[in-house]
């Protein structure tokens, strides 16, 4: 039976932008605030709050400048070896190497798609300086393990919160923990979105004074201070070479509305993610996994994984999901598998065997706020029409595919 295509595309992803987040960015505009200014501060002020805890937060343009400032902040600089995952987007190990540090990549566990504690453990050399765990998908990552291994070896753990934003672990918000600092990321995907976007937290206030000194070129005095003075303050002082990874008051505009519904948008992904595994329990995939009990899991994905029984390959999978108007993704290509890193590090996908296993076989399937139950239902019916199938029409059909090459 052909599947029927959808009379529009449902993309793997929109923003849930409103009025609010629209009249607060036009508000901008007419004050002339477009860089940093008074809504950057304020948002930075509300994001604290919601943290509930003696935080900083620090507003920037990305998570990647984030990571970048947290990880130069905290000491991190040539010849340093930092343990991250190769489960991970570029950006977590780039900016290990922006310092002049090296990665060091290890697996993760076969059930989370997390950093392995374990294999953490084994990669520590007197050359170790810190740690970067990734909470994959919204998933924290096992933090009471790894934080107690960079206490034994005195490390220091920079978290990649990109996609953890509201998550937990050990029951308080991941941002709150005992790590030097959480860098959450508000690109156009995530569950806070600003279209670009981060925000580094963290509790040691020395780290947070060097952050906030080098994103914005090593001057000692932020530019909204000096431009709001009531008395001539055009004196500055330039005491590092710093970087331009200031927030803009337009995107803070959007942020500002975004985090006061993050709590409803959190509930809305939960039902999404509760109504898939309903959906596709019974099929040849493998589910997300959930957080354990009395933890948040922040759903930022949805990754199902096709097992050995399904009647399609995952590429053949994914393009029939964009024939039927569905859009989807892979997350994540691991970086052993990339030219630059592979050959760089002389990295084994064998090396990485639950990273590899697990690439070859993801699909992240639409989650968002703007999805209706509806959009959903069509998203279900698409698979459960693909992996329906009868597994020889797959074989007949790379039989033909084969013939045709000859």
């Amino acid at each position: 039976m052909a599947l029927a295509v959808q009379a529009a595309f449902l993309p793997f992803c929109l923003p849930d932008v409103g009025e609010e987040e629209i009249a607060e960015v036009a508000d901008s505009l007419r004050t002339g605030w477009l860089t940093t200014g008074p809504k950057t501060k304020r948002f930075e002020e509300d994001f604290t709050t919601y943290m509930g805890s003696n935080v900083a937060a620090l507003a920037v343009n990305s998570a990647t400048a984030g990571l970048h400032l947290a990880l130069e902040a905290a000491g991190v600089g040539p010849g340093d070896e930092v343990i991250t995952t190769s489960y991970t987007f570029t950006a977590t190990a780039e900016v290990i190497r922006y310092l002049g540090a090296n990665p060091v990549f290890v697996d993760v566990r076969e059930d989370s798609l997390n950093i392995d504690p374990e294999a953490i453990n084994a990669a520590i050399t007197p050359r170790t300086r810190a740690v970067i765990p990734v909470h994959f998908a919204g998933l924290a990552s096992d933090m009471e393990a790894i934080l107690q291994i960079a206490k034994c070896h005195a490390l220091r753990v920079v978290e990649d919160g990109a996609h953890a934003l509201p998550a937990t672990s050990g029951r308080h918000l991941v941002g709150t923990l005992e790590s030097d600092a959480t860098v959450f990321s508000f690109y156009a995907t995530k569950t806070l979105a600003t279209g670009e976007g981060g925000m580094i937290v963290t509790r040691n206030e020395q780290l947070a004074k060097r952050c906030r000194v080098m994103r914005l070129h090593g001057i000692d005095r932020d530019a909204f201070d000096r431009y709001t003075s009531t008395a001539p303050a055009w004196f500055y002082r330039v005491v590092a070479p710093g970087f331009k990874y200031n927030m803009t008051d337009m995107a803070a505009a959007i942020g500002i509305h975004q985090l006061r519904k993050l709590n409803r948008f959190l509930l809305r992904r939960e039902a999404l993610a509760r109504r898939y595994d309903e959906g596709l329990r019974d099929l040849c995939l493998r589910l997300p996994a959930h957080a354990p009990d009395g933890e948040v899991h922040a759903w930022h994905l949805y990754v199902v994984r096709l097992n050995d029984e399904a009647p399609i390959s995952r590429e053949d999978f994914i393009n029939e999901m964009t024939r039927a108007g569905i859009g989807t993704s892979v997350h994540f290509i691991p970086l052993h598998l990339h030219p630059y890193w592979r050959d760089t590090y002389n990295l084994r996908p064998e090396d990485f065997p639950n990273a590899t296993r697990a690439y070859e076989r993801v699909v992240s399937l639409p989650l968002y706020t703007r999805m209706t139950d509806e959009d959903q239902e069509c998203v279900i019916r698409a698979i459960r029409s693909i992996l329906s199938r009868p597994r020889r029409s797959v074989i007949a059909v790379q039989n033909s595919r084969l013939l045709e090459e000859a």
